[in-house]
């Protein structure tokens, strides 16, 4: 008997999910770790059902409305310039040296500066993550863009096009795959830095829920605000992906 499709591609999708439940059964089973310290996930989930009909929503809604507003800035600025160090080679070599110095600054070492000069406000917190999210975003289109064959811009010349057509009919098409993949890496650097952000006097957000957990030891608090970035995190990287695949079908008609 034939397993039908849908069957066997939530099977595939549950079986490491399932797998990972079951090896943080065991570890906490196993005595290697002393269960106190390794809150079982069905302890977690009630947590999170309790919390879900407090403050949860508001720290969810708080963490994703920075997220999307720090990416949103970060790519925006970041298309522009690495698109510029990608088709002008020149520009890359003379300003290369200073995107990667910046990028390897971790933003947590940025807090104190950013609290001397934004605050503690809302503001502070965006600047931290779009610091995270330019620099992310402007590496991955430059070395995007670096890489299109200038055969494409001859080729349409040759046809008679003009600059303006070359433009918006070869460059724009073949720039979109580098701007989406752009912010898909930014989103991810984004929650990775949101905790960080969070620290600048945060009432609400993932990171404030962590943060105040870990003050009075409630560990299976900070399993759930772990858990509800990772998730939020994946659900968006999901429909950035579903996304790509729309608008970049002609890359596999080409194929």
């Amino acid at each position: 008997m034939r397993v039908p499709a849908l069957v066997r591609r939530i099977a595939l999708i549950a079986a490491p999910w399932l797998l990972i439940i079951a090896l943080w059964y065991g570890v906490r089973a196993s005595g290697l770790i002393n269960p106190a310290l390794v809150p079982a996930p069905h302890l977690v989930l009630e947590r999170f059902f309790e919390l879900i009909q407090g403050r949860l929503p508001m720290d969810l809604w708080m963490s994703t409305q920075r997220v999307v507003i720090g990416v949103t800035l970060g790519v925006s600025a970041a298309v522009p310039v690495g698109f510029g160090l990608g088709w002008y080679k020149g520009l890359r070599s003379f300003i290369d040296p200073v995107i990667n110095f910046f990028r390897a600054l971790p933003p947590i070492a940025l807090i104190p500066l950013v609290i001397v000069y934004f605050g503690i406000g809302e503001i502070a917190k965006t600047v931290i993550l779009f610091y995270a999210s330019f620099f992310a975003g402007v590496i991955v289109m430059y070395e995007g863009i670096a890489q299109i064959s200038p055969i494409y811009v001859r080729v349409a010349r040759t046809l008679g096009a003009r600059d303006a057509e070359i433009f918006a009919k070869v460059i724009v098409p073949l720039t979109v795959p580098h701007i989406l993949t752009a912010i898909r890496v930014a989103l991810g650097v984004a929650w990775a830095t949101l905790v960080a952000s969070e620290l600048i006097a945060a009432q609400q957000g993932l990171g404030a829920l962590i943060q105040d957990a870990s003050a009075f030891f409630q560990l299976d608090i900070i399993y759930v605000g772990i858990i509800c970035i990772g998730l939020i995190a994946m659900c968006m990287d999901l429909l950035l992906r579903a996304a790509s695949r729309r608008l970049v079908a002609w890359q596999d008609r080409l194929a």
